[in-house]
């Protein structure tokens, strides 16, 4: 991960920030705030969390997707005014307000996301949780694993299919001929191979003494200056949008 401003602030302060602005953010019903706030949200993940332009398009996609699907379903579904009465569909004005609100929501808690995720390590996150969260030792480093082996597993799936492939039979040009059959025992080997995993790993930690209690940290979480600056510009922010929600 990128050295950025953003890395240098605690994991857990980012995670309430992250939450307490998808709570707020469903009080802002209007979209020209919503897209106001949008725009300075890339901005800022792109300065703060230092992600690139093609890294934010591409993150943003799915979202995209997903906020055209609520446009055209309120658009077409809520009760309003016609926006073209002659028109074969009725699509009204008040769905279309709606949907653009819902779907701009969806991009902004999306773009705060990608910024989380570009600059927290896992394992930072989870010693930060442990020590402002008060989240317990036996979950944190659970899940720490658990995002381990999943971050192995495409090379695990890899490994598997190049072994699949030095006995799968040949086309004519040469290639290994792959159908449902061999996909499915590519699959039955990755899940053989995780299950196998996640024993050798459990063994692990229980053998370190993995167990609820005070425990020491190599690079203790801190809380600092950043921190206090983050909150309040995300507080400032806030109040900006809920009062330009209302004047609009």
């Amino acid at each position: 991960m990128k050295d950025s401003w953003l890395s240098g602030c605690d994991p857990t302060v980012k995670a309430g920030v992250l939450f307490a602005a998808s709570v707020a953010l469903q009080l802002v019903f209007e979209p020209l705030p919503l897209l106001a706030l949008h725009a300075l949200v890339l901005v800022a993940v792109r300065a703060a969390a230092r992600v690139g332009w093609r890294t934010l398009a591409l993150a943003q996609a799915p979202f995209a997707l997903f906020g055209l699907g609520l446009v055209v379903i309120n658009a077409l579904a809520r009760p309003g005014e016609p926006l073209l009465p002659d028109a074969p569909l009725r699509v009204t004005v008040e769905g279309l307000s709606v949907g653009a609100a819902l779907a701009l929501r969806g991009l902004v808690i999306g773009a705060l996301a990608v910024g989380f995720l570009a600059s927290t390590p896992p394992r930072e996150l989870m010693t930060s949780l442990v020590a402002h969260a008060r989240l317990s030792p036996r979950y944190a480093f659970a899940l720490l694993a658990g995002q381990r082996m999943l971050a192995g597993m495409p090379r695990t799936w890899s490994t598997i299919s190049a072994a699949h492939a030095v006995r799968a039979p040949l086309r004519a040009d040469g290639t290994p001929r792959r159908g449902i059959v061999g996909f499915a025992r590519q699959a039955f080997g990755l899940l053989v191979a995780a299950i196998r995993s996640a024993e050798r790993v459990a063994l692990a930690l229980e053998s370190r003494g993995l167990r609820d209690g005070p425990r020491t940290a190599w690079r203790p979480a801190r809380l600092g200056s950043r921190d206090a600056v983050l909150v309040i510009v995300a507080v400032l922010l806030a109040a900006a949008v809920l009062a330009g929600d209302e004047l609009v």
